[in-house]
C-alpha cells in the first residue's frame, strides 16, 4: 500500500483499507494475515481476496500474480485466500 501512504498501518488496517477499496491484498506476512482472515470468516466479514506470497524473486512473484489475474475474476477472488 505504498502508493496509498499506508506503510505504517497495522495489518488489520491494511486489510480494512483493501476492503474499503474493493481490492485484493498481496502480502508475504502469512501468519498474521491467516489469523486476520480466520477472524473475517468467523465474523462473516467480506473481503476481496488475500494473496499470500512466499518470498521469491520479484519476477517470479509477478508471473504468479499474472497467472491469477489472467484466470480468476474479481468476483471469484471474493473471500478467497490464494498462495503463490
Amino acid at each position: 500500500m505504498r502508493h496509498a501512504e499506508r506503510l505504517q498501518a497495522s495489518d488489520a488496517e491494511q486489510l480494512a483499507y483493501a476492503v474499503s477499496q474493493q481490492r485484493a491484498l498481496v502480502t508475504h506476512n502469512h501468519s498474521d494475515f491467516e489469523k486476520l482472515i480466520q477472524t473475517y470468516f468467523a465474523t462473516e466479514q467480506k473481503h476481496y481476496g488475500v494473496i499470500l506470497a512466499v518470498r521469491r524473486p520479484p519476477q517470479a512473484i509477478a508471473q504468479r500474480l499474472l497467472a491469477i489475474l489472467n484466470h480468476v475474476t474479481a468476483d471469484e477472488m471474493e473471500n478467497q485466500v490464494r498462495y503463490i
